[in-house]
Parts: structure tokens; C-alpha cells; sequence
């Protein structure tokens, strides 16, 4: 009650006035007249979020700027430098943040919280939001290998059974750096081992050095000790690094005396220093034999990371082979597409220990939005077991209200949580347990009490309320993303409820979600003049933009309009001739950069639709993969490397996973389309295709193609419940429907267009 009384208001104006400064509360008033009135500006989670980004990014300015001659991270050797088309001006620039090259891939254990990532360079940081390790080679002549100097270098993602690595090697004038990346698990924790094999023209050095720095910036460290027997670090007090070989040599420096790389070999054996910048730099050096070759393998004890609670969320972690078996299995002739199949499979594992991340750094948080998206690509991808755990926790984050909670103010949360829950029960053909009735009545209902009324006379009429949404489709407003969202999750609610054996409240839910569709479709009506145009915009206040491609979500993912619809291909229509740069979809709104996933959510509608325009999407996707199978959620137009959200990006590597199962199976009104994505230049002689087993409605079912002489056999395995499902086999053309109750297979002629059982 004081705090309703007390002038605040007066006394913030007053002070800012008094010191000369625009009044705040004015300039976000007017921020807030800029977007739809909402009872939630925006999420606090993300607001902390940039805070935390954007107080870094002063500390960069601070301190980057006026010690170039330091070694820094890759990104910054881009972006600071004039002559590069990462280069970025400063001037009015408070913060320096990592706006080209958010690149990193992880490394790590099913089922572990520990997450190292190394950057496009090699440079590795064991722990969450930390320090780095990087290494160097020198001579005593004065020459050297700084690989995050390089403009180029060799880097790839090890898949191999019981391991996922990152190898990175550098050369230049005679030099090889190489480094290997990977976590094992230890007696008691896992552990971070990084190998490092040098060659040095005419002998030399490698120097393993310690960095208060990460991909993103800074990364403070204040203090830093040699061990007893020259074997490791201390880092702020704590044991940190281990070397297999003990250090000939160790250097070690403040900010103030500079970065220890400069005048290295001239700096005296010194085993410990403090910092109280938090800028300590330290290089422990180990000597080339005669031909010029160096090894050392470093191991970090990844116990020590603060962040994490629990290591192991659910009891211990997992060997790779066991967390993949049974997964869904890609052969295709394009060796491109089966290494980021591999890859995307081993993210999404990696990056759902208990709750689902759609990254390991940035967004190393729970979004339901997110999770959603995730979860329902290793659903299709036969890690049934795996959905059903992380599935398990989602009522842990569901209000009172109903409402499931991960971001205030993001209303398609529960659509996409229902909608989820129903996808769960259709692909398995099991129903969900008794105690998730109470939860999917609580959030359907949310959805009923959260819509507008009907009775204004304004165009978001019966759609929900203006909110913060997708955030990557602009400020407050009434998105039709969430609105479609919501009529799916009423939709799968409904089933959901009617195979427990209550038609009455299914029929209920039913007709709300038909409210909702005609309400979107009176809102499209209504403000078609405003337009100009036949397209879905973002919302009813919105004309046609980038941010349109939220609204093919009535297509792909969830199917609720025809696959013909005119409003849906004036819409994609639209994103491809106005909205596309290099094949791939540049989101001006937010993300500024070209976006992978949203990308081939329009390869998806428009495979759907059978439009032969996909494929070049699918194709512009693949060539802007990082070196290591990942993309980053936004790709500068120009480098090609990350400006925006996190360098590896889940999100992104589940549509890489649904993508390639749509090639081979889709699911269409009741039916099973084979085989329409692949494309003809895979259809050689020989060849041989497959994909699976992926569940379906119908029961899981694995497809195979084989070429010969003109004539493809496409076949599958299934395991039907109940009757089988009408199937047809589409494939460069050609349209095949055998009776599927006698027949798993169909010959269709390459040639003529002929096809037969």
C-alpha cells in the first residue's frame, strides 16, 4: 500500500532532470505506444538475460578496443578488424558484443549438464560462461601460430560410436596446430580432454595457455597458480586443468602488465599471479623434440563448474550407442545431408540431460517453445523414451491458472504443450497417463479464458491477447503464431480427453478451437484491404513481412490448413520473392541474419503443397552449416557466421531432423505420402535410400528405395496397429497406391511415368 502511495513517479522525473537526462518513464511510454497494449511488456527472463549480455559487452568495449595487441577470440579478430566484412564501428556503440561469428559447437555426455564448447579456432571453455584454454606454437626466432589469427583452418565434428569430438587444425609457414575435443567420463566426474599435436619448423615451443575469455567476451579470471609439480593449474583457488607432461616453462600476467602472449619466450619463469581486473593470463610452455614435434593433453575436472546443480540429473550419464539406439537412420546419397543428420540427432541428445535447451551457451535455458519443437523431432526420430522423461517435468512449470509458464507474456505455450502431449499419444498409440487429465484440462481451459471477446469490434475479435510471442517476430501484438498454436492444442487436448473416455468435454474443446480458426479467419477478412496482399501477416495489425513466415505454421508444423490454401501460398509466395537471401530466409525482424529453421519450415509448407521449390531451401541450408554440422540461430549475410542467439542452435537441428524424415515419410488427412521430397538427382542406378523407423499414427515404419535400371522400389517395413493406413508412393513424379493391405512395396518406372505392385 506505501509502495501504491509513494510519488516514485515525481521523484524519477525529478532526478532525471536534475542531471540533465531524458526522462525514463517517458521514453517507455513511448517504447510501449510502439506495439499493441499488453499486460506483459516483456519477459523478465529475457530482460536479465540481456542485461547480463549487454554488461559484458561494456566490460568488451572497456577492454578490448585498447589492447588489440592482445591474442583475442576469433570473433573479435573479425570483428575489430577494418579490413574485414565483419568489421562493426564503434562509436556510438556502448556495448561490444559478438554480432559475427556466434559459432561454437559442444561437446559432452548423454545426460550431462556439462557442456564445454569450443570456438571456430579450437579455442575451448570447459566451463559454462568461463575461461578458455587456447594454444599456440612459437620459435625461439620469433615466428608463430595463433590460430584464432588464421583466416582459415581445418575444423570437423567427430561422430564416432562411444565419443563426439571437435578436431580443429591450423597451419601456416611451416607451423601445424592441431587440437581434439572431448569429454569422457571419469571416476567420479566427467572430464574435458583436449590433445594438442604441434609441428614447428626447427624445434620450438607450444603453449598451452589459459584465457579470461569465451566466445562471448571476457571471462574473468583473478588469480592463477602453478601446481607443485608443474602438471596444472589453479584457477581462483581451485584445481582447473591437469597436463599429462609436467611444464617446462610457466608465464604468467596481469591486465596491467599486458596479455601474456606478448613477448612470451622474453617473460621469466613465474608460477602465480592475482589480478584484481579479473583479466590473469597465464601460458605454460612445452618444449619440440628435434624433428620439431610437440604433445601435451590437457583434462578438466568439469566438477568444477559452479553453474551446475547436478550433474547428472537422472542418475549417470549415458554411453552414446545406448542414447541412439533405436534411433531413426538416414542413408542417403548425399554424404552433406548424412553428416548433419548425424550431427543434428547427437545436439538434440546432447542438449536435453532432463530439461531441453535449445543451446548449450546462450540459450542454455528452458523454453517451452523451444522444447516443443525439439521434443516432437526426437519423438519422430524413435526416442520415444527420452520424449517421455522430459515430458514428465512440464508440470513442474504449469501454474494454478493452467497456464505453462517458462517466459511471462508468451501465449503459445500452452497450445504448443498440449499439442505435443497429443503428437505423444498419436505416435506411440498409447493414451497418457491418469494424472496428466488435470493438467490438459487446466491448460485448455487457460486457452479458452485467455482469448479476447468476440463482442469488440476490432480485428483481433476471439484471437488471444497481444503478447511478446515467438520474439523473433517483432514488438507486442496479436500474433496468429500463437493463435494457431492454440487451435492445434485444443484440437490434440480434445483427443486427448475423448480416448479417456470423456466425449463431452472433447466436443467442447472442438468447438472452441473451431471459434478460434473462424475468428482467424474474420480477422484476415477484415484487414485484407489494409494489405494489399492475399497473405497471412504476423498479425491483424501488421502488413506483409518477413515476420509473415510465423504464420505458415498453419501449415508445417501442424497441418490445420490445406496444403493448397490460397492464403497460405500467397504467403510463401511472398517470403520467396521478397524475403529470401542465398536460399534461406532473412529475418529482418530481431535476428537481422538468415534464419535455418524458419527456413525450412517454408521448405516443409511447400513440400506439402508439392511446390518443387523446396529442395533449393534444403540445399541453401546445408551450405550454411558451420564446418561442424551446426548453425547458429541467425547467419550474417556476409561472413556466414552467427549474429545472433546461440552458435549451436537446437531449434535449428531438429528441422534438419524433420526435413530429412519428410523426404521419406510424411503424414497426410489420415494418410502416409512416401518418398516425395527425395529428389531425382538421388535416383541413379545403384543407389540405394532409406530412412527409419520413425513412428507414425499408424505405427512405426522404416522405407527403403532402390534404384535399377530406370525403375525404383520403394518398400517399407511396418508394424501397422490395427488396420494399415492408406499408403502412397510418390517419387519424381510419379504417383503410386498399393493396397496396403496386401502389399509393402511398389516399382515406379523413372522413365515413363509408369508404376505397378
Amino acid at each position: 500500500m506505501l509502495l501504491k502511495w509513494f510519488p516514485w513517479r515525481w521523484l524519477v522525473r525529478r532526478l532525471a532532470r536534475a542531471h540533465g537526462l531524458l526522462d525514463p518513464l517517458q521514453v517507455l511510454a513511448r517504447m510501449e505506444n510502439l506495439s499493441q497494449p499488453s499486460e506483459v511488456a516483456a519477459p523478465i527472463e529475457l530482460l536479465r538475460a540481456g542485461v547480463a549480455l549487454h554488461a559484458r559487452g561494456v566490460i568488451n568495449g572497456k577492454v578490448i578496443q585498447q589492447n588489440l595487441d592482445w591474442v583475442w577470440p576469433y570473433w573479435v579478430n573479425r570483428q575489430f578488424s577494418p579490413r574485414d566484412a565483419a568489421f562493426i564501428p564503434r562509436g556510438f556503440s556502448f556495448a561490444q558484443v559478438n554480432l559475427s561469428h556466434r559459432n561454437w559447437t559442444a561437446v559432452g555426455l548423454p545426460g550431462c549438464e556439462a557442456m564445454p564448447i569450443v570456438d571456430p579456432r579450437g579455442l575451448v571453455t570447459p566451463f559454462f560462461d568461463g575461461w578458455s584454454l587456447d594454444a599456440w606454437l612459437l620459435t625461439d626466432t620469433g615466428e608463430s601460430l595463433f590460430p584464432s589469427r588464421r583466416p582459415a583452418c581445418e575444423q570437423q565434428l567427430l561422430l564416432e560410436d562411444d565419443r563426439l569430438a571437435v578436431r580443429t587444425r591450423s597451419e601456416a609457414n611451416g607451423f601445424s596446430l592441431a587440437s581434439e575435443v572431448h569429454v569422457a567420463p571419469g571416476a567420479e566426474s566427467p572430464l574435458c580432454r583436449i590433445r594438442y599435436e604441434g609441428s614447428t619448423p626447427g624445434g620450438g615451443w607450444l603453449a598451452l595457455a589459459l584465457r579470461p575469455l569465451n566466445p562471448e567476451g571476457v571471462g574473468l579470471v583473478e588469480r592463477i597458480e602453478m601446481a607443485e609439480d608443474d602438471r596444472g593449474w589453479e584457477v581462483d583457488a581451485a584445481p582447473a586443468v591437469r597436463f599429462d607432461t609436467p611444464a617446462s616453462r610457466n608465464c604468467c600476467s596481469t591486465y596491467h602488465e599486458g596479455d601474456v602472449a606478448i613477448g612470451l619466450l622474453n617473460r621469466p619463469n613465474r608460477r602465480t599471479c592475482r589480478c584484481k581486473v579479473g583479466m590473469a593470463t597465464a601460458a605454460a610452455l612445452f618444449p619440440a623434440d628435434e624433428a620439431g614435434n610437440v604433445r601435451i593433453e590437457a583434462t578438466v575436472d568439469l566438477s568444477g563448474d559452479r553453474s551446475i546443480r547436478r550433474m547428472h540429473p537422472r542418475g549417470g550419464p549415458e554411453a552414446w550407442p545406448d542414447a541412439l539406439q533405436g534411433a531413426a537412420r538416414l542413408d542417403v546419397p548425399d554424404e552433406r545431408f548424412r553428416f548433419l543428420y548425424g550431427a543434428a540427432l547427437r545436439t538434440v541428445v546432447l542438449l536435453s540431460p532432463e530439461d531441453v535447451y535449445p543451446g548449450p551457451y546462450t540459450y542454455k535455458r528452458f523454453w517451452f517453445r523451444d522444447a516443443a519443437i525439439i521434443l516432437h523431432a526426437m519423438l519422430c526420430m524413435n526416442l520415444v523414451p527420452r520424449v517421455r522423461r522430459a515430458v514428465e517435468l512440464f508440470p513442474l512449470r504449469q501454474r494454478l491458472s493452467g497456464y505453462f509458464h517458462s517466459q511471462s507474456g508468451e501465449w503459445d505455450s500452452n497450445g504448443q504443450v498440449l499439442w505435443l502431449l497429443g503428437r505423444l499419444r498419436e505416435l506411440t498409440g498409447r493414451e497418457l497417463p491418469g494424472h496428466w487429465l488435470p493438467r490438459v484440462r487446466r491448460g485448455a481451459k487457460w486457452i479458452r479464458r485467455k482469448r479476447t471477446s468476440r463482442a469488440v469490434d476490432e480485428p483481433h475479435a476471439g484471437l488471444l491477447p497481444a503478447g511478446f510471442s515467438a520474439e523473433h517476430l517483432g514488438t507486442n501484438d496479436y500474433y496468429y503464431w500463437d493463435d494457431f498454436w492454440s487451435i492445434a492444442g485444443l484440437q490434440q487436448a480434445a483427443g486427448i480427453l475423448s480416448g479417456a473416455g470423456h466425449p463431452g468435454e472433447a466436443r467442447r474443446l472442438h468447438e472452441t478451437a473451431g471459434q478460434m480458426s473462424a475468428a482467424v479467419d474474420r480477422s484476415l477478412e477484415r484487414t485484407a484491404g489494409r494489405r494489399a496482399h492475399r497473405g497471412i501477416p504476423a498479425s491483424p495489425y501488421r502488413r506483409m513481412d518477413s515476420g509473415a513466415v510465423g504464420s505458415i505454421a498453419c501449415s508445417y508444423p501442424l497441418a490445420l490448413w490445406a496444403a493448397d490454401d490460397e492464403r497460405l501460398a500467397a504467403t510463401l509466395d511472398f517470403l520467396l520473392a521478397e524475403c529470401m537471401l542465398d536460399d534461406q530466409l532473412f529475418l529482418d525482424i530481431a535476428h537481422s541474419g538468415k534464419n535455418a529453421y524458419l527456413t525450412l519450415s517454408i521448405a516443409q509448407a511447400m513440400l506439402r503443397a508439392e511446390d518443387p521449390r523446396f529442395f533449393p531451401l534444403v540445399c541453401g541450408v546445408a551450405g550454411a552449416a558451420s564446418p561442424t554440422g551446426q548453425w547458429p540461430e541467425a547467419i550474417h549475410p556476409h561472413t556466414g557466421g552467427g549474429c545472433m542467439g546461440d552458435g549451436q542452435h537446437a531449434w535449428a537441428a531438429a528441422e534438419w531432423l524433420m526435413m530429412m524424415r519428410s523426404l521419406f515419410v510424411r503424414e497426410e488427412a489420415g494418410r502416409l505420402i512416401l518418398c516425395s521430397g527425395i529428389p531425382r538427382q538421388w535416383l541413379r542406378a545403384g543407389r540405394k535410400l532409406s530412412f527409419g523407423p520413425t513412428p507414425t499414427p499408424h505405427g512405426p515404419v522404416s522405407v527403403r528405395v532402390e534404384v535399377q535400371a530406370g525403375r525404383a522400389l520403394v518398400s517399407w517395413e511396418a508394424d501397422w496397429r490395427g488396420a494399415p493406413p492408406a499408403v502412397e508412393a510418390r517419387l519424381a513424379g510419379r504417383v503410386q497406391q498399393p493396397d496396403a493391405a496386401k502389399a509393402n512395396s511398389v516399382t515406379i518406372n523413372l522413365n515413363r511415368g509408369e508404376a505397378g505392385p
